[in-house]
């Protein structure tokens, strides 16, 4: 189907669902009514951009016939030249918006994400640098207006994570997130070396889109749930009862621990999250081994072992190395300013599709 015809029928089918909307039957039907209403809004952004499209399409036809006609003053037709030039150019940028929206939409752009913080090598300083990391991201929730929470943590003696499990809700958290996944490498002189000399460390960051109650179904039987007591950094105890909850999934060998709440009920809860999450991201994983050709080129592969960023403080610099892009503004981004840097990776993914599509 041509790109003009598609965008037709897209606006048509758009028109169909507004007046299906004011439907009394469609409106008493709350699933049918939700249905309709993403729908509606998927499409709307594309249906603008067609008719904003249309509309310079036309002014650039008028432009042309002023052109055309001959006994148009000097003067009119600088005008027309200069509109014409400018309408072109509009009309391009237009091409290119419209391009980007019609591109397959990633199913889980808009769930809410688990995110996984592990610190890796560099002992106590990876723990430090866990704990950094968290704190990024968290001032970049809070920035976006979404929420962070905490679902389980393994704190060190100096302040740093083993390990931080945190669960964030908001409005296309994933896709602003789903490129974060990756080694992390910090480069920096760490408080506890006299010499002044600079290590580097790393973490392990692991983004999981939230699973849908129907997308992963999980049986009672493959299910071994332990109960224990919490504890906390040096084997404190934090906790005076059983609370703490650790999940064994017995056919993949899966184990996910929540400790971080008073409540079994609620760390159970927390933890069959997790789990159902990291079941999906095992099939996802599967299934983008099998693609492993078609995907080579694009932001990353989602490897858990692929170095993805170096955070260099001496040089206030952060470096992407998927996308080459290198920024002297870590403390910026360590205050949780990764704006620039996901954009820039978004931007590189749609254009990698373009490219793909374009090869088809």
């Amino acid at each position: 189907m041509a790109l003009t015809d598609k965008l037709r029928v897209m606006s048509e089918r758009h028109a169909e669902i507004s007046a299906l909307l004011g439907q009394q039957d469609i409106a008493s039907n709350p699933e049918r009514f939700a249905k309709l209403n993403r729908e509606f809004a998927e499409l709307e952004p594309i249906v603008e951009a067609y008719a904003q499209h249309k509309e310079l399409d036309a002014q650039l036809k008028d432009a042309e016939e002023m052109l055309a006609e001959p006994d148009a003053d000097a003067e009119m037709a600088q005008m027309a030249r200069e509109e014409r030039d400018s309408l072109k150019h509009q009309l391009e940028e237009s091409d290119a918006q419209l391009q980007i929206l019609l591109l397959p939409k990633d199913p889980d752009d808009q769930k809410n994400v688990i995110l996984e913080i592990r610190a890796g090598t560099g002992g106590d300083e990876a723990g430090l640098f866990a704990a950094d990391l968290f704190r990024m991201y968290g001032r970049y929730v809070e920035q976006r207006g979404w929420r962070m929470e905490i679902l389980d943590s393994s704190p060190t003696d100096l302040g740093g994570f083993k390990e931080l499990i945190a669960m964030i809700t908001g409005a296309g958290v994933y896709s602003s997130l789903k490129f974060e996944s990756g080694v992390h490498r910090v480069q920096r002189v760490p408080a506890t070396e006299a010499g002044g000399r600079i290590h580097t460390s790393a973490c392990t960051v692991a983004i999981l889109p939230e699973a849908d109650e129907v997308s992963v179904n999980i049986a009672d039987k493959d299910l071994r749930i332990d109960v224990y007591r919490s504890s906390g950094p040096g084997g404190q105890s934090v906790n005076t009862t059983d609370s703490a909850v650790r999940i064994t999934h017995l056919p993949t060998g899966l184990v996910v621990t929540c400790q971080d709440e008073k409540s079994q009920h609620k760390n159970k809860a927390k933890a069959m999250k997790v789990l159902q999450a990291r079941l999906l991201d095992q099939e996802r994983q599967s299934a983008a081994d099998e693609r492993a050709e078609a995907r080579r080129g694009q932001v990353g592969s989602g490897d858990r072992s692929e170095r993805i960023r170096t955070y260099n403080f001496p040089q206030n610099r952060v470096t992407d190395h998927r996308i080459n892009l290198t920024l002297h503004k870590l403390d910026a981004v360590m205050q949780g300013a990764l704006g620039e840097i996901v954009d820039a990776l978004l931007a590189h993914h749609q254009a990698e599709l373009l490219a793909q599509l374009g090869e088809a």
